[in-house]
């Protein structure tokens, strides 16, 4: 179904970025099913998800493990989809769609959210790099592996530049040959322990709440989940939209998790660079480090890249690639990389309302496609209110250990907004 933001922009002139990242993607640019699931799935085929897994893998005993695993993975994949399904009926990236949803100020707290923890992550990846690849060459020096952090993220900005077709191609291109390494290192695992009844007999050497890992799952990405409409709205529609978030965010980022907690329970270690590496596989665990950050890490300063062009009000979202890329590099030189759980529950509490607002403002009112002419106001107070009371329950239900933080920010958020139009205030 297209909508009526399906269209050029209404002065009638092209946009100047020909990733439209403050404009609708015109029916003329959409891209095929197959096209935007290699990006998601690209997107969430990444190595420091691992390091959540292997945060996970220790504290449970196999059989509850993967139910964790899927009790993540289902939340932060019906989640996503519901937010790649509407990027695709509206053509619209997050931070835009937030325009209509808190007005054109209120947004800028979503582009300022959004935006920043991207470049966190940016800056996690920068610096994972630069620690693994010293550490394969045996390099003690910090300039060493700061040399690396600086090229890497010179080359992953470049391609971040190239927008949609540049992720496109390399993600193509490594994804195949990351999953078959990935797998045939995890047959390796399940070798190393005796098979599926080993690994069975494993006991837990840590404890985690059920909460806390679930937490951990989707907050692996739930950032990037919020932002999935900056891809999903090249979809042709919002089905395709629908499985193609599915593929990448229920599918590829679970196996990452499954990955890395595999290889924490058999080797100790949850990195499956580092499990090459001791295998004597050292070339092999470089090409799966640069393959697979690369890709990821250049959707990531894309993500950031169009957070800053609506911030700023800008059509172009070069400038931002630039200047995030380079703040995220900084970060990676501090070492933000050593404090990635604390991140990832932090991520798991106050983005998911922020989707849940935008998706439950869509089911209310932007149904049947939003006007391009409409002018937003500057604050909508009462969905601001929302997402403040959301993330507040979600921040309580983490203090507390009392359910799971994502999945009570989002269904607050939700439930609220869609009860907003029988409000007095509201419905005039």
């Amino acid at each position: 179904m297209t909508s009526r933001l399906d269209v050029a922009p209404s002065s009638g002139e092209p946009p100047i970025d020909p990733d439209y990242p403050v404009t609708p993607v015109p029916a003329h640019a959409r891209k095929s099913f197959f096209s935007v699931s290699v990006v998601l799935l690209g997107f969430t085929i990444f190595t420091p998800t691992m390091l959540a897994g292997a945060s996970l893998g220790p504290a449970f005993r196999f059989t509850d493990l993967l139910l964790v695993i899927l009790a993540g993975s289902a939340i932060l994949g019906a989640y996503v989809a519901l937010m790649g399904w509407v990027g695709a009926r509206t053509g619209l990236t997050t931070v835009v769609m937030a325009r209509h949803t808190f007005g054109t100020r209120g947004a800028k707290l979503a582009s300022i959210l959004l935006g920043g923890t991207q470049i966190g992550w940016y800056g996690v990846v920068v610096g994972t790099i630069g620690d693994l690849t010293a550490q394969a060459f045996g390099w003690q020096s910090w300039s060493a592996s700061a040399a690396i952090m600086v090229v890497t993220s010179v080359l992953m900005c470049v391609t971040a530049c190239y927008g949609y077709r540049g992720m496109y191609w390399v993600s193509l291109v490594s994804t195949p040959l990351i999953l078959i390494l990935a797998v045939w290192v995890m047959v390796r695992s399940f070798e190393q322990v005796g098979g599926l009844s080993g690994m069975s007999a494993i006991e837990p050497s840590a404890s985690m709440g059920v909460a806390v890992a679930i937490t951990t799952v989707v907050g692996t990405f739930v950032s990037a989940g919020t932002q999935s409409p900056n891809w999903t709205r090249f979809a042709r529609n919002g089905r395709q939209a629908v499985w193609a978030c599915l593929i990448g965010f229920l599918i590829g980022n679970g196996l990452m998790i499954f990955f890395g907690a595999v290889g924490a329970i058999t080797f100790g270690e949850g990195d499956f660079v580092l499990v090459l590496y001791q295998l004597g596989l050292v070339g092999w665990g470089l090409f799966l480090l640069f393959g697979n950050l690369w890709k990821s890490n250049a959707d990531t300063a894309y993500a950031f890249g169009v957070a800053g062009a609506e911030l700023f009000d800008k059509p172009r979202k070069t400038p931002f690639i630039l200047w995030g890329s380079l703040i995220g590099t900084v970060l990676a030189l501090t070492g933000v990389q050593n404090h990635l759980i604390d991140y990832l529950v932090l991520l798991g509490v106050f983005i998911p309302p922020l989707g849940g607002v935008i998706i439950g403002d869509f089911l209310v009112r932007w149904r049947h496609g939003i006007d391009p002419d409409r002018r937003p106001p500057a604050v909508e107070p009462g969905t601001v209110a929302v997402y403040a009371i959301a993330s507040l329950a979600a921040w309580l239900s983490s203090r507390a250990e009392v359910g799971i933080p994502p999945l009570i920010g989002i269904a607050v958020a939700v439930v609220l907004t869609m009860l907003l139009p029988r409000l007095p205030q509201r419905r005039r």
